[in-house]
């Protein structure tokens, strides 16, 4: 299993020196770049499963501080164009507005996360209070995720990188 962390990493151009790589592959993934990063944690707690809860909290804060660079880059596009009005936008904007900084506990969903964190920083929400809630989302999707990889049999892993051609260690 080693060798398949290793061989994911170099692939993504990652350092393959443990937590930073969960770190900066959950970082990068919470951003507009679409990547994931529940390979590469599930990956390592695999590989290093006393450091779970270590891992875990790693992912979460480079997935937390990713989307709060998301925040921001909202923050600074309103600052730079306020130039976005119309129906769509209005309501959109007031949906957001109602709900305020707990809707960012869904900032881990793929393809709504990431506008969700922009729109927080666009309406210029508590960046406190959006860090929290987007900490906590992030947090409790990682430990979900990981549960339910544990759950799937070594073996699986073993032919589903021999299926890929993935090296295997002995």
């Amino acid at each position: 299993m080693e060798q398949v962390l290793e061989h994911f990493m170099q692939w993504f151009g990652m350092p393959s020196v443990g937590l930073p790589a969960v770190f900066i592959s959950s970082l990068v993934s919470a951003t507009l770049i679409p990547i994931g990063s529940e390979p590469m944690l599930f990956a390592y707690i695999s590989v290093n499963a006393d450091l779970y809860w270590a891992a875990i909290v790693v992912a979460t804060a480079g997935n937390t501080i990713g989307g709060m660079v998301d925040w921001w880059l909202g923050l600074v596009a309103r600052n730079t164009v306020e130039s976005l009005k119309g129906s769509i936008h209005n309501r959109m904007q007031k949906w957001l507005e109602e709900r305020g900084p707990k809707m960012l506990l869904l900032a881990w969903l793929p393809g709504v996360g990431d506008p969700l964190c922009l729109a927080a920083g666009w309406l210029r929400l508590p960046w406190l209070q959006c860090m929290v809630y987007m900490a906590t989302g992030k947090f409790l999707r990682y430990v979900t995720a990981t549960w339910f990889l544990m759950l799937i049999p070594n073996s699986f892993w073993r032919m589903l990188a021999q299926w890929l051609h993935l090296p295997l260690s002995p």
